[in-house]
């Protein structure tokens, strides 16, 4: 089998937006009081301090740092699914009864610095092939989906303090890498998890701020094109573009967006790509 292509990123433009949402979030979470940090979150079994111990975590983690150990079976809570989730709660648990003022102080010492990390990391180390949560990539793909990772995190946050992003907050850096990572595993959620048949072709067309196309065309095996070579598509699947990501990330939908989601074509693809559109873990 033939080896897997790199994805050769631009430090420059991926690093931009990481450091955007790590702003973002440290304006979002400057404000807050100790009841809106333990508001619940968009996401199951986490409040709005436990989103935020999960980012420390993981960049903790990109430091060598080992998770602490947990005071109960991390494993057994309904909401862990997977050896990642486990090392997520073992952080949550650990700073669940710090203040939020300390929970943003440490927030800003593991993103100060990573920033320093990155900054400092030659081209050869950033384009070097790794472990990704993706499978074997580039460290900058592997820090795109860390701004995807991020970003997500942050409208996560918004939707619980029901403080969601306007459309002048979407239109920055973290928003397009998010959606660019996004579209790398449509192929797989159109042909894999949808069953797409063969000879389909499928324009997922996304509105708003973040209006962009996406093309998948399935042809022995589903994957994205520039275009339809002249032929229109088979399904079209029309949608707010915070929202597709909402739903790429097994999230409830943003409930001061829209919620419309329009299909053209063959109904039952669409339908089945929408219902399969979670891909992540």
């Amino acid at each position: 089998m033939a080896d897997r292509p790199v994805t050769l990123l631009d430090k420059s433009e991926v690093l931009t937006g990481l450091f955007t949402v790590w702003d973002q979030l440290d304006e979002l979470l400057g404000g807050l009081s100790e009841a809106d940090w333990r508001a619940p979150s968009a996401l199951a079994g986490w409040d709005v301090q436990a989103v935020v111990s999960h980012i420390i975590g993981t960049e903790s983690f990109l430091q060598g740092i080992s998770p602490p150990a947990p005071d109960i079976d991390v494993a057994a809570l309904d909401h862990v699914r997977n050896d990642i989730g486990v090392m997520n709660e073992c952080w949550v648990r650990h700073l669940s009864n710090q203040t939020g003022a300390a929970v943003l102080e440490r927030f800003r010492k593991v993103t100060g610095t990573r920033r320093k990390v990155l900054e400092d990391m030659s081209l050869d180390e950033w384009n070097a092939v790794g472990v990704t949560p993706a499978g074997p990539d580039s460290y900058g793909r592997f820090m795109r989906i860390r701004v995807f990772d991020c970003w997500m995190h942050e409208q996560d946050i918004r939707v619980g303090l029901e403080r969601p992003s306007t459309d002048e907050d979407l239109i920055g850096p973290a928003a397009r890498l998010s959606l660019a990572e996004i579209a790398t595993s449509m192929g797989f959620v159109v042909g894999k998890r949808a069953g797409t048949p063969d000879g389909s072709r499928v324009l997922i067309d996304l509105t708003g701020p973040l209006a962009r196309q996406m093309r998948v065309a399935v042809n022995g095996r589903a994957q994205l094109v520039d275009d339809f070579g002249g032929q229109e598509p088979t399904t079209t699947i029309r949608v707010d573009a915070l929202q597709f990501t909402r739903l790429a990330g097994g999230r409830p939908l943003c409930p001061r967006r829209s919620q419309d989601i329009a299909f053209e074509g063959d109904q039952d693809v669409a339908d089945r790509i929408v219902k399969h559109l979670n891909f992540v873990i």
